[in-house]
């Protein structure tokens, strides 16, 4: 069992999942940096607030009725709250993450070599134009005699 285990955890595949979970979670720290300190800030703009930056950390609804200023207030008052401003930052992360990951695979595949096109196993019948083996030398479907000189 200790043999197959070491042979699971050798294998290429295993290793290259392992260091894109590390590079992966270093990525997110970039993203989350991006979307902070770039992204929303020009969204405070287009939201009006040209003041500051819209704190959407402490965009919330407080499910008591009760008006709290940050979201550590109400936190500390024991009050439910839905923390919708810290899901966008969480879509916005999302959809940055996903879209980057996009263009990094389709980078990708084009980089890959098309495969071969496989070899041909059927062939058109020159009198039903149906298809069939290539070794057929008579059709299944119209009967006719095939002469494989002048078929392709």
């Amino acid at each position: 069992m200790w043999k197959e285990f070491k042979e699971f955890a050798t294998k290429g595949n295993v290793v290259d999942l392992s260091i894109g979970v590390i590079i992966g979670g270093a990525f997110g720290k970039i993203v989350t940096s991006l979307v902070d300190d770039i992204i929303m800030p020009v969204i405070s703009l287009l939201t009006g607030k040209v003041t500051g930056n819209v704190d959407f950390a402490n965009l919330f609804i407080s499910l008591d009725g009760t008006k709290y200023r940050t979201l550590a207030e109400a936190a500390e008052n024991g009050a439910a709250t839905l923390n919708y401003g810290l899901f966008i930052s969480a879509l916005i992360d999302f959809f940055i993450i996903a879209f980057s990951i996009f263009i990094v695979i389709r980078q990708i595949n084009k980089l890959r070599p098309e495969p071969a096109p496989a070899e041909p196993t059927t062939k058109a019948c020159p009198y039903c134009l149906s298809s069939i083996p290539l070794e057929a030398i008579r059709c299944p479907n119209c009967t006719s005699k095939l002469d494989t000189e002048a078929v392709d």
